[in-house]
């Protein structure tokens, strides 16, 4: 039978965060408040877990499920390099609503699915998921709907998709925003937008000004003034992938 926790004060948040973390060990599923939308969630080594999840949501192992962390420490843990932007990445735009696919470190003992020896890495903006987190470790994380179906923006919405199939519900109240997560692929030598959310690739660009995928920025509302010839930067030479396909992360989220 499942139960569900009023998690939307610090005052109530305990104990529902006691439980979810408690029937995490235990190899439950638990469904969390994150900064986008609600998810699902298993301990990311736990591979009947994971299963347990994926069955959950009708998907197979096709579509893995991303990761979430509760500090840079484990992040780093999981990968087998960073990569040129990767830290200045998670420094910038962690916590928050970026997820980044990196390969997977090969010494990790889990089943997330066909990863294709990648992993999606987020930390969420949201206190209830931090704090669970922090004493659950690494999550297999998706959002908490039927496969299909619109994603769960309260904690009543993910209950009637998804029944007591899920031990504990941690209710934090509406998301605040619903719009899902940017992925981006580190895995090649050049940044891959993989899906465009709530961080705008042009945010991106900053921290990492050569990234492929994504909307072009639109042109300036009123024209630039002329640069100066001493102020023109010489163009860069074309990359090696320049006209080649980056390698697949395989990973997607619903």
């Amino acid at each position: 039978m499942s139960t569900v926790y009023d998690c939307k004060s610090s005052e109530l948040r305990q104990s529902g965060v006691d439980a979810a973390v408690s029937a995490l060990r235990g190899g439950d599923l638990v469904v969390l408040p994150t900064d986008t939308v609600y998810g699902i969630a298993a301990d990311a080594f736990t591979p009947d877990a994971v299963r347990a999840m994926l069955a959950a949501k009708g998907r197979g192992r096709n579509v893995p499920s991303p990761v979430l962390v509760g500090t840079t420490r484990a992040a780093a843990a999981l990968v087998d390099d960073m990569g040129a932007f990767g830290q200045d990445l998670i420094d910038e735009f962690w916590p928050g609503a970026l997820t980044l696919v990196f390969r997977a470190s090969p010494t990790l003992l889990w089943d997330l699915g066909d990863t294709k020896g990648t992993v999606a890495l987020r930390m969420p903006l949201h206190p209830v998921a931090l704090e669970v987190l922090k004493q659950s470790g690494p999550l297999a994380v998706s959002s908490a709907n039927r496969h299909g179906q619109p994603s769960a923006t309260t904690a009543e919405e993910a209950e009637r998709q998804l029944g007591e199939v899920v031990a504990v519900y941690l209710d934090g109240g509406p998301c605040a925003d619903n719009v899902p997560s940017t992925i981006l692929d580190l895995t090649g030598t050049i940044p891959r937008v993989l899906r465009e959310g709530a961080i705008p690739v042009d945010r991106l660009r900053k921290v990492a000004s050569v990234i492929t995928g994504g909307t072009p920025l639109p042109p300036p509302a009123e024209p630039l003034a002329p640069l100066a010839p001493e102020d023109v930067e010489k163009p860069a030479l074309p990359h090696p992938l320049e006209n080649g396909e980056p390698p697949s992360a395989g990973q997607t989220v619903s």
